[in-house]
């Protein structure tokens, strides 16, 4: 009987680390590359989170370092890929199976009609949660804005790249700014182009049956690299190269958008509650290579 039992539960734990696999401590070597020099924001790692290789159609699409008590990703990191802007349509909603207690998939899944979410609910966002949130939107921190391949942009759509929103900064202002580094970099940035966007939260979270689900975030963050750049860009521009970044407050008002460098924001988050002395979003700031 022991003997079984210790088979049973070694079975048990292989399974689980089989199917865990895209949810990481260390991410693996395909998604690094969605960071600049493979390398994620530094400073986050004491805070109870977990990196997500975003798996759709078999392939990985960005990284989202996740936080599960406040159901909510910290940012995704992703590459910026050229592309008219077009939006994705009729794509489902999808949630993340590596959250939940088994899976047999490394992929993120669209929510079953008619779902039984208790696998799942208690370390990741549901479709319920947002049912009555009249005072939010999904927002999405990886835009399908930002992305040209059909997969590519129906990857974004799962709740594990969604923070609670206001209606008129998501689809007014930042929507705007995610147009304004589109356009920007279409034009002037020749080689690949890193992004990294994310939150701070102040504890307002949105509730359902009576309990605390999902962090609201306080404020949207931004930040470019791109070392590779068109050195005959405008006067206008030129100063927001190789990087740049934003960020802007999650509000109905006082919600315009603050451009800055990459240093000034971190000046700006080792302010909040998430961000630690040694915070960096890119290594060496984003220092191009030398020649």
């Amino acid at each position: 009987m022991a003997s079984g039992l210790s088979v049973s539960l070694l079975f048990v734990s292989m399974l689980l680390s089989a199917v865990r696999c895209r949810v990481e401590k260390e991410l693996s070597p395909e998604c690094k590359a969605f960071l600049y020099m493979g390398t994620p924001p530094r400073g986050l790692e004491h805070h109870p989170v977990r990196y997500i290789c975003q798996f759709y159609n078999k392939k990985p699409r960005y990284v989202t370092l996740y936080h599960s008590e406040y159901r909510i990703p910290i940012y995704s990191a992703y590459t910026f890929k050229r592309t008219d802007g077009e939006r994705c349509v009729d794509v489902p909603w999808m949630y993340e199976p590596q959250l939940s207690t088994l899976s047999e998939t490394d992929e993120m899944q669209p929510f079953p009609r008619k779902y039984i979410h208790m696998n799942f609910e208690d370390s990741q966002a549901i479709l319920d949660d947002y049912t009555n949130a009249i005072h939010y939107e999904r927002g999405t921190l990886n835009p399908d804005e930002h992305q040209d391949e059909l997969d590519d942009k129906a990857s974004t759509y799962t709740l594990t790249n969604v923070v609670p929103m206001v209606p008129v900064f998501t689809n007014i202002v930042w929507s705007k700014q995610e147009h304004i580094v589109r356009k920007r970099l279409n034009n002037y940035c020749r080689g690949t182009a890193h992004i990294v966007t994310g939150v701070t939260t102040s504890g307002t979270r949105i509730r359902r049956d009576n309990l605390d689900r999902i962090a609201v975030p306080k404020y949207v963050w931004s930040a470019y690299c791109c070392t590779d750049f068109d050195h005959n860009t405008p006067y206008g521009e030129r100063h927001k190269f190789p990087s740049f970044a934003h960020y802007a407050l999650n509000e109905d008002v006082d919600n315009n958008v603050v451009e800055m460098s990459v240093q000034k924001l971190k000046d700006f988050l080792e302010k909040t509650m998430f961000f630690s002395k040694d915070f960096q979003i890119f290594v060496g700031d984003c220092t191009p290579p030398a020649a």
